[in-house]
This record gives structure tokens, sequence and C-alpha cells, in this order.
């Protein structure tokens, strides 16, 4: 759901109160480079890969995706910033599930040229999928560090029940040895724990999930594989 035309800007770098963005304020945030709450794109040349980003930041801590700025963080801005956001709001309409919440608008530089801004708002409606046409499946995103990558099973479960109330797990054999591992190792995987415990992956699966569900581990999403750790 896009959400007016205004310039107000929530930092994505703290909790400070949102304030206008101009030129001067936009040069400060793209000094810091790209990061979990802040992604750069030259231009909308293909839609239908540049929702993937603002899905995460949907389904992480949400986010700010500047169209107009370079990877290395040269502030060029678009020719027809119009067009260009008519073409990704077009792709958002049309590829993502459920509807997030942004706010779009465009910041005029001295050159003539504009920034195109999506500052998007984390979602209490997680997880939010992309699903194009070329896809035989949704897919559903999320963002670490400075990178978007494919939510995994336990990801989008995590995702979609995070606020559930009352949710809680039995301390037994395979808990106690899923604890101590991790405090041995540092972090355990879904393999590691099917293996080493010597159940299956999907009862395996239900641990992990349920004992971050309860804030006693934290997922680490990963491109190949998620690790876990104490919280």
């Amino acid at each position: 759901m896009r959400i007016g035309s205004e310039i107000l800007l929530d930092l994505p770098f703290g909790d400070e109160e949102e304030s206008l963005l101009d030129v001067r304020n936009l040069k400060n945030l793209v000094r810091h480079g790209e990061g979990l709450r802040l992604e750069f794109k030259m231009k909308v040349k293909y839609p239908e890969k540049i929702v993937k980003e603002l899905v995460a930041f949907a389904n992480t801590e949400g986010g700010h995706l500047f169209v107009g700025v370079s990877d290395a963080g040269v502030i060029e801005g678009v020719k027809f910033a119009e067009e260009e956001q008519f073409l990704l709001e077009r792709a958002i309409e049309k590829y993502c599930f459920p509807a997030f919440t942004y706010r779009a608008y465009r910041i005029r530089l001295d050159n003539g040229r504009e920034v195109l801004v999506y500052q998007v708002y984390e979602s209490v409606d997680k997880p939010h999928f992309v699903q194009l046409e070329t896809d035989p499946h949704p897919i559903c995103y999320v963002r670490v560090k400075d990178r978007t990558i494919q939510a995994s099973k336990e990801m989008k479960q995590i995702l979609r029940r995070e606020n559930e109330e009352g949710i809680s797990f039995a301390y037994g054999d395979v808990e106690r040895f899923l604890l101590d591992f991790v405090r041995e190792k540092g972090k355990i995987t879904l393999a590691e724990l099917a293996l080493e415990a010597k159940i299956p992956t999907w009862l395996a699966s239900r641990k992990l999930v349920l004992l971050v569900l309860t804030r006693v581990l934290k997922i680490e999403p990963g491109e190949s594989v998620d690790t876990y750790v104490l919280n």
C-alpha cells in the first residue's frame, strides 16, 4: 500500500525522529553505503528484480531504496523519475503479496535529475512474497547485512509466527543436546542437528523454529544454509 508522497524519512541508522530529507541529508545517508536498511539502484531497468529488495525490507526491519544512486554511492539521479516510479509501482502491485506499506517520493538534484526514494516499513503481515511469471512458486526474501537473500522454510515459519503469543516448547533430550552443542560450538545448522541428534529433518526443523520463536535461539539466515546461535 502506498502512503502519500511526503518526504519524511525514518533514518535507517537508529531511532531518530522522522525529519525532512533534502540533498544534504541524502548525501549523509549515502555516505554510509548500502546496509541492512539501505539499498542503491541506478535505475529501474528490471523492476521485477528490484521488488525483491522492497519485499526483503518489509520482511526484515524496513529500509530505504534509492533509485538514481550507484553501488559506489555516486548520486546521479534519474532523468525521468516519474516513469521510473510508475514502472516500479506497477511491478509492486503485480508481483508482490500480501501488500506492504511504503512511502514513495522524489528528491530533485542540482543537475535537474531526481532521486527516487522508497521508504518501506517493517510489516506486521509477514511473510511477503514475490511471484514472477517465470517462477513456478512465490519466493520470500529477507535482508542480511547489505544483501537480499531467499528465505528458508524455517525463516518463513518464523516470520509468520513471530508475533504469535503463548508459544512454548518441551525441554527434552533433543533440546538439551542442541543447547549443549551450541554452547560448545557457537552455532548449529539444521543438517547438523538432524545428524548429530539422530532425528528426522522435519523434527529438527520444528525444534529450531520453536526455540527461535521462544527467544532461546536466534536465526542467522544465509544464502545456502541458516545457522542458529544463542539469543
